[in-house]
């Protein structure tokens, strides 16, 4: 409030007014201080968490499911402020609301009209009817919880009169769980419940038992096994079409899983093989096939990779250049692991060598950013043109801090890293279809590592594999957009109606995506 003090009131009780308007406005302006200053706070703390995050050393970096928590608290926490205010002055709800913009609802929803109209509809002049002359109207998204329901399948037996003996009856429709209580649609809900929202088998069964439905957690795990044995020659077929590409994305993570012989569990690996050919217009369909091995040594990696022939990319991993050697297999190396052991040494204190090699990096990635989405031959161009003397500079400018610099010396190290894996660094330079890093392949692992905090091991080696399994087609929906629920229920029921052999490959999650487009183009 701005004060004119020409025009201030001569009289005293307008002016002990005017004071304490002004004190109010004060009081108020303090209040927003304080709080901007506390959400800015959060939010310079979530920031380093995040810079840590992305670049922090392994040891201590912050899992992404654990910033998101912590987001959604000061979201929140801003959300109760703002509804505080609001109740005592509605016109901020008002230009909230005019400034705020809403995505509209999909079409296919259902919509339940609500009509709300006045208790009165004389006019209020002249007493006579009133008639509607326009309307209001918004949508909100509403809930029907969950619903169970139970198919009971008759099949009446038919006998002639006239002749003795005589009885036709339809055949019994094919189950995956012959006997068993759930249709192929409650075992999709099961495993997508399992392995794309990580919730333990434990905690569905209690979730049934909530509903009044008492399934013991070993009934669910039976349902999975056989469910996974019914989908795994999907998942060779997806795994013979992605080693037959040219160029695939691999990485690994470990899977602890129960060692009952020691009492405790050991180390098996998952290992992932991860195509997205989106950025340079490819046209196979983007997808990932993980597949479990009880080790993470070269005969468990050349046991992935076998058939393949083209070009990998991958982190540092000494074992990927030992089969890649033998295989005359192509290696890519990750820019972005490199890039972390330099943001590594500037956490130590001032670090300008470090510094600058992030900054040339930086702009590597910068021009990377700019053509993504090209052929790969109009990415090969502007990296020949744009990127690689910046690469050729850089390496001269390494060999001649490495020179300079204690061989004990962190930095040292880093740049060792970087000379070490250099050719595989600058392999995208000469090959439009090889990203800069290997981000593709570590995205599709988290899905992986999720699941692992929640169900802590595996209990069997073929449990790992199950695992394994399921995952590659409930990622491999992800990627191509759609409902791995219903995608599971669906195929789940043809092949325990005897789909053939010989048509696999049409109920891999690329074809069944595209079938179900074409059938919606020809509904229209």
């Amino acid at each position: 409030m701005e004060i004119d003090p020409n025009t201030l009131p001569a009289d005293v009780e307008a002016l002990r007014a005017q004071v304490l308007a002004l004190a109010e406005t004060l009081e108020a302006e303090r209040m927003e201080r304080r709080r901007v200053e506390e959400q800015n706070d959060q939010l310079r703390h979530l920031l380093h968490q995040l810079r840590r995050m992305q670049f922090g050393p392994r040891s201590e970096r912050l899992d992404a499911d654990q910033l998101n928590l912590a987001l959604e608290d000061v979201e929140q926490a801003q959300a109760e402020t703002e509804a505080v205010v609001e109740k005592d002055d509605p016109e901020l709800k008002r230009r909230r609301e005019r400034r705020e913009t809403r995505g509209s609802l999909p079409p296919h929803l259902p919509r339940i009209e609500v009509v709300v109209a006045p208790e009165n509809t004389a006019c209020p002049c002249c007493r006579g009817a009133m008639h509607v002359i326009g309307e209001d109207r918004s949508e909100r998204l509403d809930i029907v919880p969950a619903r169970y329901q139970v198919i009971v399948t008759r099949r009446p037996r038919y006998g002639c009169r006239a002749c003795s003996g005589t009885v036709v009856q339809a055949p019994a429709p094919a189950r995956l769980i012959e006997g068993g209580l759930p249709t192929e649609r409650l075992v999709a809900n099961v495993l997508v419940t399992k392995y794309a929202d990580h919730v333990p088998l434990y905690r569905q069964a209690q979730g049934f038992a909530r509903q009044g439905i008492e399934i013991d957690r070993s009934t669910l795990a039976f349902w999975v096994g056989y469910a996974a044995a019914e989908v795994t020659p999907v998942w060779r077929v997806m795994r013979a079409d992605l080693l037959k590409s040219g160029k695939l994305f691999v990485d690994e993570t470990r899977a602890p899983v129960l060692d009952p012989g020691r009492g405790r569990t050991k180390s098996g690996y998952f290992w992932a093989l991860a195509r997205d050919d989106r950025p340079w217009r490819g046209g196979d369909p983007p997808a990932v096939v993980y597949q479990y091995a009880p080790g993470r040594g070269a005969k468990h990696a050349a046991g992935v990779l076998d058939g393949f022939t083209g070009v990998i990319q991958t982190d540092g991993y000494t074992v990927y250049k030992t089969v890649a050697g033998r295989a005359g297999i192509g290696i890519a190396h990750c820019w972005a692991h490199l890039r972390r052991e330099f943001v590594d040494v500037t956490k130590t204190g001032p670090a300008p060598i470090a510094e600058e090699a992030l900054r040339r990096i930086a702009q590597l990635y910068a021009i990377e950013a700019e053509i993504r989405g090209r052929t790969a031959a109009e990415r090969r161009s502007a990296r020949q043109a744009r990127s690689r003397p910046l690469v050729e500079d850089l390496k001269r400018w390494l060999d001649h801090q490495l020179g300079r610099l204690s061989a004990k010396s962190t930095t040292a190290e880093a740049i060792r890293y970087a000379l070490n894996q250099w050719t595989g660094l600058v392999r995208f330079l000469d090959d439009g279809r090889v990203e800069i890093d290997s981000s593709t392949v570590e995205r599709s692992i988290r899905p992986l590592v999720l699941n692992r905090k929640n169900a802590l091991f595996a209990g069997h080696d073929r449990g790992a594999e199950n695992w394994a399994v399921i995952a590659s087609l409930i990622e491999t929906c992800k990627l191509q957009g759609v409902n791995p629920e219903a995608y599971l229920a669906d195929v789940l029921t043809r092949l325990v109606d005897g789909w053939p052999n010989a048509r696999l490959a049409e109920l891999t999650p690329w074809a069944w995506a595209e079938a179900q487009a074409a059938a919606m183009r020809a509904a229209a």
